[in-house]
């Protein structure tokens, strides 16, 4: 069977990256194995965090200065895949974790940061490094509050300055890991009296789970991507700390829209999924499928013809999206930022054709929740729906980046023009999140 070895020139790996590589595919089995329950009762997967946590994946992209590998995004990229080819869940929430580290990481090294900005933002990241390396903290990621694109106009929850910090009031949707995380990166908009909510008072604190006025409430039982948790999360007068806040004030929207890559880190895990699916269907053709009868099922042609077309297309979608994601940066150019906006794109639609062919080249027995293929099926298709960058907005994206020149893209009409606010605009011009 084919490993990661196979899709990835491993030859170039440093040797810290290809063991934590391997050691996702050594714990693989068993997180396949857990994925069944959780996906079955939508619970959270608990187990995998006590094993991340042994094994150090809470700080991949962590500064080793402060106990973390350093990675890079491209490097985080290619494990979160690999965790998503045992369960997509695990993967998606693994990544809200992450990227919270992620923000701290590299919205702190952009260049467009003045020595008093780095000088204000380093103990703050600092608190948040060290409660992962020292306590193997959680970080869930909660920004979604329901309805719109959360860059098309200023977050509605809200934070007021009080003495001795601050209190916020709001409400957030689809919060992953809610319960189960040790802290939530909230973001949140500073109201001040008679001034309109703007982007540029955006605000980021990591609220602590049992800080008063902090409650989980809701339902959570959908069609896929059900061991994510994200129910809604309820921010009445919650109070905290400034040194609490994960970057200084004004910070958000002077660097997220010169890290475009950083609001697309939701395909690693679909990318995962869809190699799951791959790898799924050929040990089934093979008769290779424990608790199954080793049926050799090669001797179709129309079976074999489709396993054919299901590689094409996973090797199409991971050289666009491996070239994407190893080109990330901060200030990326035009041709990079496309290739990013088409990565998504091709991902969060490629993984629901692959697990389709899936489901048809195995056959009946595929679509007994008993087999992985039925749950690979509705979790992807969760990706193309999933803010800030959907299908129906890279399609737009993509479609004013090669048709209008930059200065000409606002006059181009859309149904998704409200959300260009969060599309990539070159350094030059007015920052993105900070347009009115």
């Amino acid at each position: 069977m084919n490993t990661f070895h196979d899709y990835y020139n491993t030859d170039e790996f440093a040797p810290e990256f290809l063991h934590m590589m391997e050691l996702v595919n050594e714990l693989g089995p068993t997180i396949a194995k857990r994925a069944i329950q959780i996906d079955k009762d939508a619970s959270f997967p608990t187990e995998n965090y006590e094993d991340f946590a042994k094994l150090g994946f809470l700080r991949l992209v962590i500064p080793k200065e402060f106990g973390g590998f350093g990675f890079s995004l491209g490097q985080y990229a290619m494990i979160g895949a690999e965790i998503g080819k045992y369960c997509g869940a695990t993967a998606l929430t693994f990544n809200m974790h992450t990227s919270s580290m992620m923000w701290s990481r590299f919205m702190y090294e952009l260049p467009n940061l003045t020595d008093a900005d780095r000088a204000a933002f380093a103990p703050l990241r600092e608190r948040q490094f060290r409660n992962v390396v020292e306590n193997n903290a959680i970080y869930s990621q909660p920004i979604s509050e329901g309805g719109t694109n959360w860059t098309s106009k200023p977050i509605q929850t809200n934070c007021k300055k009080v003495e001795g910090g601050y209190l916020i009031n709001g409400f957030k949707k689809f919060a992953s890991l809610a319960g189960y995380c040790d802290y939530y990166s909230i973001v949140c908009t500073e109201h001040f009296e008679g001034i309109e909510p703007r982007h540029e008072d955006t605000m980021n604190f990591a609220v602590h789970k049992d800080t008063p006025g902090l409650e989980v409430i809701g339902e959570w039982d959908p069609i896929g991507m059900r061991g994510t948790h994200s129910k809604d999360l309820v921010l009445k007068d919650v109070f905290v700390k400034e040194e609490e806040m994960m970057m200084p004030q004004g910070m958000f929207v002077r660097t997220l829209p010169q890290w475009p890559h950083m609001m697309a880190t939701l395909t690693p895990a679909y990318m995962g999924v869809a190699q799951g699916a791959y790898d799924y269907t050929v040990k089934y053709l093979r008769g290779e499928v424990e608790g199954l009868p080793p049926i050799d099922r090669r001797v179709y042609p129309t079976k074999r013809a489709t396993v054919a077309k299901m590689f094409q297309k996973l090797t199409e979608m991971r050289a666009l999206w491996h070239t994407a994601f190893m080109e990330a940066r901060g200030f990326p150019s035009k041709a990079q930022v496309m290739r990013l906006y088409a990565a998504q794109y091709a991902v969060m639609e490629g993984v629901q054709e692959m697990t389709a062919l899936a489901i048809r080249t195995c056959g009946g027995q595929s679509m007994l929740k008993s087999l992985p293929l039925e749950r690979m099926y509705r979790d992807s298709r969760c990706g193309a729906l999933m803010l800030p960058y959907t299908t129906e907005i890279m399609e737009d994206y993509l479609s004013v980046l090669t048709l209008y020149d930059m200065d000409k893209i606002d006059e181009a009409s859309s149904d998704t023009a409200s959300a260009r606010i969060s599309m990539w605009r070159p350094a030059a011009t007015d920052a993105p999140l900070a347009a009115e």
